[in-house]
């Protein structure tokens, strides 16, 4: 398999979802995985090879797009429609691919693991971030 093909207007968060509110620092999609970066406030995309420590640490999932310095909400935990076919009860992680969603099985050794959730049906994701900051063996 490979990254998830997100529609970006197919990306609507659960009633009962957790969305926080920002601004972008780079050019967002709805359906990208996100990262706050710690110097600037801002959301980029996420990307579990980067060598930036921060950019591993996914925080969510966009729910809007934006250009730089644009509004931007977050999905940071619940139920979100993700815009891609998905497999009920399979993982999600984030990818190596900036703002990329993939799933277990496309986990690369050396990459820094980042769950993002589990499928709860063929288009829900619910989402629940862990980042345990190890690369995977």
């Amino acid at each position: 398999m490979a990254d998830l093909v997100i529609t970006a207007a197919n990306v609507v968060a659960g009633n009962t979802a957790t969305i926080v509110r920002g601004t972008a620092g780079a050019a967002i999609t709805a359906g990208q995985v996100v990262y706050l970066d710690p110097t600037t406030g801002k959301y980029g995309l996420a990307d579990v090879n980067s060598a930036t420590a921060a950019a591993r640490n996914a925080v969510g999932i966009a729910l809007n797009g934006a250009s730089a310095n644009q509004p931007i909400a977050v999905c940071t935990k619940g139920p979100l429609t993700i815009g891609a076919t998905i497999l009920a009860g399979v993982a999600y992680y984030a990818s190596g691919t900036p703002g990329g969603i993939r799933p277990v099985a496309d986990n690369v050794s050396g990459d820094y693991t980042c769950l993002l959730g589990i499928g709860a049906s063929t288009t829900v994701l619910n989402v629940d971030i862990e980042f345990p900051n190890v690369p995977l063996a």
